[in-house]
């Protein structure tokens, strides 16, 4: 349950399942907006980083607000035809963390707008556009609590030594997904 605001009735919660070239990625949110973005966790690498799989909604679709119809538009885009993803609206998000102001959401917000498709920032690069050089910890810990994976690109954030890091869907998602846009990039340049 997610309340709106404090003592705030609680929203009307829908799901939606997106089956995509990384398996099967459960969405939930309301009519104000997302709450969260639930990644598969994947023990082998879909073959290629192309998008050979279709991205369909397989379950959830009679019900689908705003929010999730746009949340489910701009992933099909990111798998499928990544160059359109900068002309669609990013979902508006409804969830907790997200509403209050903390370094958290200062650094969620920061990577959403700062860092594009097919880039990649360290944790101490974050913490510096985010406006605070010494917090690349901080930072670490608002990946790992980053509700909204994938549209608030966490995947984006590896070590300074050029290691991938750690990844709430694994490691073997972030680095599909590293090498997605990569391949994607090289192709639109």
């Amino acid at each position: 349950q997610v309340n709106s605001k404090q003592g705030g009735s609680p929203c009307e919660e829908k799901h939606v399942v997106l089956l995509s070239p990384v398996g099967r990625i459960e969405i939930s949110g309301c009519e104000t907006g997302l709450h969260e973005i639930k990644l598969p966790k994947m023990s082998v690498l879909p073959s290629g980083a192309e998008s050979s799989v279709a991205c369909e909604v397989c379950e959830g679709a009679e019900e689908m607000t705003e929010p999730l119809q746009q949340c489910t538009a701009w992933l099909r885009a990111y798998f499928c035809e990544p160059a359109t993803t900068g002309t669609l609206p990013v979902p508006p998000f409804h969830h907790p963390l997200l509403q209050r102001d903390s370094f958290t959401r200062q650094v969620l917000w920061t990577l959403l707008n700062d860092v594009k498709f097919g880039e990649a920032v360290s944790y101490k690069q974050l913490a510096d556009l985010a406006g605070n050089s010494r917090a690349a910890r901080a930072v670490g810990g608002a990946m790992r609590s980053n509700p909204i994976p994938i549209i608030i690109p966490c995947h984006r954030v590896i070590r300074s030594s050029g290691d991938t890091g750690n990844y709430g869907g694994g490691h073997l998602l972030k680095e599909w997904l590293l090498s997605h846009e990569k391949l994607q990039k090289e192709k639109l340049a």
